[in-house]
């Protein structure tokens, strides 16, 4: 008889313990709710004569230009750097670019990218060591011309326009130029519930060199992004697909984003090459700070 007391009052004892925790669980989710409900409504909500805006976590790797449903005033300035395994050689990269918004939903930016090489050893016979190069004076524009805060999906076109600069080592030894890059591109991105984002980035790049033939590559890029609760900070992974000759490339970048302060984040990339022979890891870190950027003011 005492035992089965004891069991009863054990049982009882365990029901409450597991609705307390259940309870606490349930509290937590209730919290974390109306933090990405009182974050998003910061973000999102529009001051007299703005136009609406919906929140997107937007790749690290291939940078769009400003936000999606960028708002006239904002601004951001980026540095990058990046490390790639060429197998036979290491590849540097550096960039820094401007990005602002002279009204709703249109933004611009200007880019200058550096590349630099250092080999390991001596090179296979059938290959060598590119020059160091400042690669070139990259311009850009974006337009989001639908923004559905019901569908909490925006859409976008843009256009990258580069003028290729020479090597390093031909500067001054002629033209300052030696070719054009052109980059238009389509933007799809959607948000599912509060934390979930997705987004598509297409298009091709057409390379003209001066007196030579241009090359065509298309673009595919999807991203898929968790963003954390109450914050613009996340994890994800971004895919860059690339088909040139007929062959299809593609790398695997899986990447986060932390802010360490309201205007000032940074986000951290590793690529995995899946069919490339004479690519390795890479990885690439972004500084992001966006002057006059508040939340929660």
């Amino acid at each position: 008889m005492k035992i089965t007391r004891i069991w009863t009052v054990l049982l009882l004892i365990s029901i409450g313990i597991e609705a307390h925790a259940q309870d606490e669980i349930d509290s937590l989710k209730i919290e974390r709710a109306i933090l990405d409900s009182l974050f998003l409504q910061e973000f999102e909500e529009a001051k007299p004569n703005q136009k609406p805006k919906v929140l997107h976590a937007e790749p690290l790797y291939i940078d769009l230009i400003r936000d999606l449903g960028a708002r006239k005033g904002e601004k951001e300035w980026n540095i990058g750097f990046g490390m790639f395994d060429k197998r036979d050689f290491d590849k540097y990269e550096a960039l820094v670019e401007y990005e602002w918004a002279p009204v709703d939903r249109l933004g611009f930016e200007i880019e200058v990218p550096v590349t630099l090489y250092s080999t390991r050893g001596s090179l296979p016979s059938d290959l060598e060591r590119p020059s160091n190069r400042v690669e070139s004076l990259k311009m850009a524009t974006q337009w989001s011309f639908l923004v559905s805060e019901k569908a909490k999906t925006t859409l976008a076109l843009g256009y990258i326009h580069e003028f290729e600069f020479v090597d390093l080592n031909k500067l001054g030894k002629g033209d300052l130029f030696k070719g054009n890059i052109y980059n238009p591109f389509f933007v799809a991105a959607k948000r599912w519930g509060m934390n979930y984002h997705t987004l598509v980035y297409t298009g091709p790049r057409i390379e003209k060199e001066f007196n030579q033939r241009r090359e065509l590559t298309y673009e595919i890029h999807t991203n898929f992004h968790y963003m954390i609760t109450g914050t613009r900070n996340f994890i994800g992974v971004e895919i860059n697909k690339e088909i040139y000759h007929g062959k299809l490339e593609t790398v695997l970048r899986p990447q986060m984003r932390v802010g360490l302060a309201e205007n000032l984040m940074i986000g951290i990339v590793t690529g995995i090459p899946i069919n490339r022979e004479r690519e390795s890891l890479s990885s690439f870190v972004r500084i992001i700070y966006e002057p006059g950027f508040r939340t929660f003011h």
